[in-house]
């Protein structure tokens, strides 16, 4: 007999002894009141006796799993980098749809912790006595504007994705639709590649970040873009694509449309360019130049930009796209992979070293500000994207800002010309 047959044993002997005890009370006003008694004392010894039994089957299989309930994932705040909850679905494969986990943390005010109250007291009481002039509080104070400002963004997103691609979510992550996304491991990061949107310096930031740099500023343009050893996120299995999906996080920047297209126009057909003016250059010349010269046909150099936006528009075009004036709601799929954060160009160094600060890269990194690319031409501005578009007439730009309706939806940017519907 081993000794959970004895502990048995005992429990219906006290059983017994207290049925018996129960029986030979007195008829009285106190009975009653003896019966509960002995009835609680029952009860205890019985719930003693369960979990004694419980102990007991835990030693003899000590190898017996416990089921845990899952905790929330934890994400850190991007001002305080104290831990705030992040309400996220996991999701095994690449089959599985995305959440709205992004929008949910800016919307949804997590519920305060002990700790949490008690660094918000901290703050609020070194803010309080601080001087106004104080730079410590004027930078604590710029951090809570930008965090309060990749909140508007995101929302504004989601909105517009949930009006103009409301099944988006429905759909499977395909590898092309990550192919500009770049991945950087130790930093947890990705970023989608946006050309004429700071793109080149980003490329430094992740191969400093990644270990295959020391200085953005060793960094020539050419290596930056042909020998950076950045691996794209299209790379790896759908099990790497899920992982990182749902647990880096995922940036993106962005720029006004019109100017980036007239920066991806300078760039490639005003200024020497071995690819882009045999390319596209002479497909262009061809189709929409009258009595085009044999020069002009042969290098494909001296597009107009008319002629590009001709190309642009045209349902039919001579030769195919390109990532360089390419819609960024296409190139990066925002409605799809849910951006954390969401950087404007117009305020480029700013948004992207609070950024750097936010995911815990060195104090001594912080986004360049040099243009390597045709350093002597000047940088394409909103004056200057105004004298390429008085070019157009109405209707040419009028179908241009339609063609880029989109970009300007999802991230707030006004019309450029008061003329446009």
């Amino acid at each position: 007999m081993n000794q959970a047959d004895v502990r048995q044993l005992e429990a219906a002997c006290v059983r017994r002894r207290l049925l018996s005890a129960a029986m030979k009370l007195p008829c009285s006003p106190y009975r009653s009141l003896w019966f509960l008694l002995l009835l609680g004392t029952g009860s205890l010894l019985l719930l003693v006796r369960l979990q004694d039994l419980s102990e007991t089957v835990q030693q003899q299989t000590p190898g017996m799993n416990v089921v845990v309930a899952p905790r929330w994932p934890i994400e850190k705040d991007l001002v305080t980098g104290s831990a705030a909850v992040k309400f996220q679905t996991s999701r095994p494969s690449l089959s599985t749809r995305l959440s709205d986990s992004e929008d949910a943390a800016v919307s949804s005010k997590p519920p305060l912790t002990k700790r949490h109250r008690k660094l918000l007291l901290k703050t609020s009481s070194v803010s309080s006595s601080a001087p106004a002039g104080d730079e410590e509080q004027q930078l604590l104070q710029q951090k809570h504007k930008l965090a309060r400002t990749q909140g508007s963004r995101r929302r504004l997103l989601s909105d517009v994705c949930a009006k103009y691609q409301p099944s988006v979510t429905e759909q499977l992550v395909s590898q092309r639709q990550v192919s500009r996304v770049y991945v950087e491991d130790r930093s947890r990061l990705l970023y989608c590649e946006v050309p004429k949107a700071g793109c080149s310096n980003w490329k430094r930031i992740l191969m400093v970040l990644g270990g295959s740099a020391i200085s953005t500023r060793d960094i020539p343009h050419d290596a930056a873009h042909y020998a950076n050893h950045l691996r794209r996120l299209e790379s790896y299995d759908r099990a790497g694509i899920t992982e990182r999906l749902h647990s880096y996080t995922k940036v993106l920047f962005v720029r006004e449309p019109f100017e980036r297209l007239v920066s991806a126009f300078r760039d490639k057909f005003e200024s020497p360019n071995s690819y882009y003016h045999p390319v596209f250059g002479r497909p262009i010349i061809s189709r929409y130049r009258a009595n085009a010269t044999h020069t002009a046909l042969r290098t494909g150099a001296g597009v107009t930009f008319r002629e590009f936006v001709q190309y642009l528009l045209d349902v039919h075009r001579p030769v195919g796209m390109d990532i360089h004036w390419e819609p960024v709601s296409q190139l990066c799929n925002p409605c799809l992979l849910r951006y954390n954060f969401i950087g404007k160009f117009e305020r480029l160094e700013e948004e992207a070293n609070f950024l750097l600060q936010s995911i815990g890269a060195p104090r001594n990194l912080t986004f360049p500000d040099f243009k390597d690319r045709n350093p002597l031409a000047e940088r394409t501005s909103s004056s200057i994207t105004q004298k390429y578009f008085a070019q157009l007439n109405s209707t040419e730009r009028q179908k241009a800002y339609d063609f880029y309706y989109m970009d300007y939806l999802m991230f707030n940017y006004p019309k450029p010309f008061k003329d446009l519907h």
